[in-house]
């Protein structure tokens, strides 16, 4: 068999046993051996969602392909978040503010800034779209201060929770940015977020690539969902072995929100990078400020929602540290995007913070 024929029966093969595997150990208190099982499996299963989402994206075209695997991904996150603040007791107010602002951090600098050195360093200078990065970017912003950092100095409730109203407020808000936000994406100003030309003129050979047939793209559809509902339910499973390792080193409970983001947002940090390495980057900012924007202007709505039937009280308020690390963010990724043309400097920059977000989260 070719090795063509060997990659598509992979990536077919690799959701199926998957989810036969998270089928047998869920709920389960699992042995170290099936730990590393889990662990290697739950790897597979994010290179083939990456592939199946390039396929996808090949067929539908940008902004398209991005925002279905931002989407995609953000609608299981909540149901991990969900399930886990069910089963995780008290200490499970603040995981939907630790896995969020995560998130956020998370997109916002490390894969940003992992892209924009990968391609600085293949190009010397990536190019992108400034109005349509500096639109997602404002959205971003504004998205998280309301729903992460007014929290923290309303009056109406103690702890850095909002009141019902202010609850049921926050989540028309997301809800409702989100939606002009995907508008303007896709439909009024679409231009905005399709890749920049190179700056020597050259084509991109994928581009003359024949796209997918129908058949074809709805099976990677399928397979996308298999192997994303795979990730996050093998990420559960691998959940406890993390709580206690968390808990060996001495490090807080938000580590654990932490590591579920890095883990839900592999594929998105994956397919970022291969377009940044094939000097796409406006794709890796839609990848990037779709999947910030995708995680709290969802999250925050069905979380309201949902907590008429969850137990306790939601902490959504951020830290003083931590509304530094975003006020940073902020900051410097607007000088970021605002040029539309960044070099390796720019993504050190956006790493660094982010090696201080993980820093202070293990270290507060």
């Amino acid at each position: 068999m070719s090795a063509a024929g060997n990659h598509s029966k992979r990536t077919t093969i690799t959701p199926v046993v998957a989810l036969l595997l998270l089928a047998g150990v869920w709920g389960r208190q699992l042995p170290p051996l099936l730990v590393a099982v889990v662990a290697a499996l739950l790897v597979g299963a994010v290179l083939v969602a990456v592939h199946h989402a390039e396929v996808v994206a090949h067929r539908v075209g940008e902004p398209y392909g991005s925002l279905i695997l931002a989407i995609a991904v953000t609608v299981i996150e909540v149901g991990l978040i969900l399930s886990l603040m069910l089963s995780g007791g008290p200490d499970a107010a603040t995981l939907a503010r630790d896995t969020v602002f995560a998130a956020v951090m998370i997109t916002c600098n490390g894969i940003v800034g992992l892209c924009l050195v990968v391609g600085a360093l293949r190009h010397h200078v990536v190019a992108f779209n400034a109005e349509g990065s500096s639109g997602a970017l404002a959205t971003v912003a504004a998205l998280a201060t309301l729903c992460l950092v007014l929290p923290s100095v309303t009056t109406s409730t103690p702890g850095g929770t909002f009141s019902a109203a202010q609850l049921g407020f926050a989540a028309v808000v997301s809800l409702a940015l989100y939606s002009v936000y995907v508008f303007v994406q896709t439909v009024r100003h679409r231009d905005y977020f399709l890749p920049v030309e190179p700056a020597d003129g050259q084509e991109r050979p994928e581009e003359h690539l024949p796209p997918p047939s129908n058949r074809t793209t709805v099976l990677s559809l399928v397979l996308l969902i298999m192997s994303l509902v795979a990730v996050v339910g093998l990420a559960k499973t691998v959940s406890p072995a993390i709580e206690a390792g968390v808990s060996a080193i001495g490090a807080p409970l938000t580590v654990v929100g932490v590591a579920i983001a890095l883990v839900v947002l592999l594929p998105e940090t994956l397919a970022a990078v291969r377009a940044a390495r094939r000097d796409r980057l406006q794709t890796s900012y839609n990848l990037a400020l779709g999947s910030a924007l995708a995680s709290i202007g969802l999250t925050i709505p069905v979380l309201a929602a949902a907590m008429i039937w969850l137990p306790g009280p939601l902490v959504l308020g951020l830290s003083g540290t931590e509304m530094i690390l975003l006020a940073l963010s902020m900051l410097v990724s607007t000088l970021t995007v605002v040029a539309g043309r960044a070099t390796v400097l720019q993504g050190a920059v956006h790493l660094l913070i982010f090696a201080s977000f993980l820093f202070t989260a293990v270290a507060p």
